[in-house]
């Protein structure tokens, strides 16, 4: 995203080509954002649940979410439009609307949850009512978009997420029977039971989630509209490599941070929680308990501080990658580099979202079941949309000489094909 709303950067392909660190953006944020609430959450109750049993997950969906969202990426970096845009070129026009308001709506849903928790999070710390927070939280989140540019604020939201790291801290303060976790790693104890897959396809719908899709096509495809010399691929192949490089690097650096984070979460819940008796959590206080081990009385604090870091992160995410979809397709202006009177469409979405989220705080629905069941519906709705992707990395004519290479296909099926599969066995146990 851009570094302001009144200046073009000139830079070229330096990020693309210099340090490894400048080459960390769209898909370090992604990653970092997949570790929303609803993933807290979601790998906290599957921790507590199954203990170790779903471990597996977060190893086998790592070479699968970074085949999507390299493919995701790379339409955007090829064609210079967002991922919607080129989804209307390949598809019939009434399959592409229908998939975006399905975005729409698992993000607004996402974010009712997120909002919910964070709200629920601070409560913890302050006390007070949770529904006044998250109020404060969805307010604040549209000043920041409305007022600054998202790479003002994000690496201070970034930081805040490598709180995220204290569940690996815990996996180093208490006895982890490694012994048993490589043995779940190694030969998993799968079931065909109703609960067991509806677990499966959260945690496969909060790692492989549709909104990361959309935003990182459309950070490239912003930063390609800011950086004057950086060019649509399909326009100028000279600068294939590098940008491929750079999105191979960026990509799988975040979805590996994002998958370490999920697989410890994971891991201290089975080990403080599970192994405890507790296999149920039913608050945010629960969930909490599994930093205990690490910040005692400061547990609270410390998941207080992960949850609002990670939710601040995301919620613009959710909000920004419905309405560039929207945007897209309908052929409005886009960016969170304009200012809101020059894309009001655009940022109209984003208070719709944000604000129909809100809500849905305004019901009964409680906290911490919002956010599993929102990465169900997250997974659920993945399948369509990314076998929607992979029509646009193989057309030739959108894509020309690059289309996306045979062995990023097939890995692009293989996750399509997984998430399909789970979705199926879910609703089959439902039958």
């Amino acid at each position: 995203m851009p570094l302001s709303r009144d200046r073009k950067r000139n830079n070229g392909d330096e990020a693309e080509q210099g340090p490894g660190w400048k080459r960390l953006g769209a898909g370090l944020v992604t990653g970092a954002a997949d570790d929303d609430p609803s993933g807290i959450a979601t790998y906290s109750q599957a921790g507590a649940k199954y203990g170790f049993d779903l471990l597996w997950t977060t190893f086998f969906t790592l070479p699968l979410m970074i085949g999507i969202q390299l493919l995701s990426a790379r339409t955007a970096r090829v064609t210079g439009q967002g991922l919607a845009a080129n989804m209307k070129a390949v598809l019939p026009n009434g399959l592409a609307y229908g998939l975006v308001m399905l975005l729409l709506v698992a993000n607004t849903i996402n974010l009712a949850a997120d909002l919910g928790a964070m709200g629920a999070a601070m409560k913890l710390v302050l006390g007070g009512p949770a529904l006044a927070y998250t109020v404060g939280f969805a307010l604040l989140s549209l000043l920041l978009q409305a007022t600054l540019p998202f790479e003002r604020y994000a690496p201070l939201l970034k930081f805040l997420t490598l709180s995220l790291l204290a569940y690996a801290a815990v996996a180093f303060v208490v006895n982890v029977p490694w012994g048993e976790v490589g043995q779940a790693l190694v030969m998993p104890r799968i079931r065909l039971s109703e609960n067991y897959l509806v677990a499966v396809v959260a945690v496969l719908g909060t790692t492989i989630s549709p909104y990361l899709f959309f935003w990182q096509a459309s950070h490239e495809q912003e930063e390609q509209r800011e950086i004057v010399e950086r060019k649509p691929l399909r326009h100028a192949p000279h600068q294939a490599q590098g940008a491929f490089a750079r999105l191979r690097f960026d990509t799988v650096f975040g979805m590996l941070f994002s998958n370490a984070v999920a697989f410890f979460v994971m891991l201290t819940a089975g080990v403080v929680l599970h192994g405890a008796g507790v296999h149920e959590i039913n608050s945010t206080e629960d969930a909490a308990r599994a930093l205990e081990p690490l910040a005692g009385k400061l547990a609270f604090a410390l998941f207080t501080l992960g949850i609002v870091g990670t939710g601040l992160l995301a919620v613009p995410i959710l909000s920004a990658s419905a309405a560039y979809a929207l945007a897209d397709v309908f052929h409005w202006k886009t960016g969170l580099s304009r200012e809101p009177k020059d894309a009001r469409l655009f940022y109209t979405v984003i208070a719709v979202a944000t604000l129909g989220g809100l809500g849905l705080n305004f019901t009964d629905i409680d906290p911490m079941r919002a956010l599993f069941w929102s990465a169900v519906v997250n997974g659920v709705i993945a399948v369509p949309i990314m076998f929607a992707i992979l029509r646009v990395a193989s057309n030739k004519k959108l894509m020309g000489k690059f289309v996306a290479p045979r062995p990023l296909r097939l890995v692009g099926w293989a996750a399509t094909g997984v998430m399909a599969l789970a979705v199926a066995a879910m609703f089959w146990t439902w039958s």
